[in-house]
């Protein structure tokens, strides 16, 4: 089937089996025309949460997946491409961190929700990028507080927070291979661009951009702002939704280079989805994800504390 066969064949699976489309904003962009809703990590958990469909399909990655299910255990959760997971999440391994958690018993643990559901059961609280600072700033002063996985966001955050969390060494390969230096490249060609980035890249680009913050933060800035041209530091899917809002706008990737990457600011991971593997997932309701129950009740605790703080401090509705 070509492409506007397998969207007619995706839309009328979707009816048949009461199924919804959750997309996050680096898929593809024909993942993302055909989603039914598409955000980012904050937005999509919510979206989870009060999904009343049989099934959600997530178009995303593997631990997004894995949070749907945990916000909404009765209903079926299916991956389009099982391999779709995240060098982040891979950068702390369970025992490793189980481990670094027992060796500070007097802090508390605060993840960043790009983990697996076994980093979330061993939390506190999670976060997103788009609700980290006011998260933090929320948490008493002299409470100790362990951070993981991401080093660069959890180093933002003390930055921007004036706290000394202790940080657990782990990255986004994509975010972290963007280098201040081709920023500074892109912005002596382009020098009226506004140098916008995600705080999972490196300290060294942070320290050149204009505006730092969520895939969610930057588009309302782009919309926002009075500046018609941007350097653009995270993965290229977000480009998408940048156009699509504003098409008299110019935009700039920033090269992701590194040994483990190829020349580009896509995650591989992420574009592992596609059209086919989307039909196929919704036509044999497969491949599922499946937790213990005992691992998505605790797992569920600091998702939900997040949502619960989110909503005192007026993150969210």
């Amino acid at each position: 089937m070509d492409k506007r066969e397998l969207k007619e064949a995706i839309t009328a699976l979707k009816k048949e089996k009461n199924a919804v489309i959750l997309g996050h904003y680096y898929q593809r962009e024909e993942i993302q025309d055909i989603s039914d809703y598409i955000g980012d990590s904050l937005a999509l958990s919510r979206e989870a949460q009060r999904c009343e469909n049989d099934i959600i399909v997530f178009c995303g990655v593997h631990f997004m997946a894995e949070t749907a299910k945990i916000l909404n255990p009765s209903r079926k959760v299916l991956l389009p491409d099982m391999e779709a997971g995240c060098s982040l999440a891979d950068s702390c391994p369970t025992e490793k961190f189980r481990a670094f958690k027992e060796a500070h018993p007097d802090h508390i643990v605060v993840s960043y929700i790009n983990c697996t559901a076994e980093i979330k059961a061993l939390s506190d609280l999670i976060c997103t990028s788009g609700n980290a600072e006011k998260l933090i700033h929320a948490i008493p002063e002299e409470q100790k507080i362990i951070f993981a996985p991401d080093k660069n966001l959890g180093g933002y955050i003390n930055s921007v927070t004036g706290r000394n969390m202790l940080l657990w060494d782990g990255v986004c390969m994509v975010h972290d291979a963007m280098r201040a230096e081709q920023v500074m490249q892109l912005k002596a060609a382009h020098p009226d661009a506004r140098v916008i980035a995600h705080p999972e890249c490196n300290a060294a680009l942070l320290q050149v951009a204009d505006f730092i913050g969520s895939t969610k933060a930057m588009l309302n800035y782009i919309h926002s702002c009075g500046y018609g041209k941007f350097i653009v530091a995270t993965e290229t899917g977000i480009l998408c939704e940048m156009k699509k809002n504003n098409p008299d706008k110019e935009f700039f990737t920033v090269s992701a280079t590194d040994s483990r990457n190829c020349n580009c600011a896509d995650c591989s991971y992420m574009k592992l989805n596609t059209l086919e593997k989307l039909y196929r997932c919704l036509k044999d309701e497969s491949p599922e994800i499946v937790m213990s129950e005992d691992l998505m009740n605790q797992a569920r605790k600091p998702i939900e504390k997040m949502l619960q703080m989110s909503k005192s401090l007026g993150i969210i509705k």
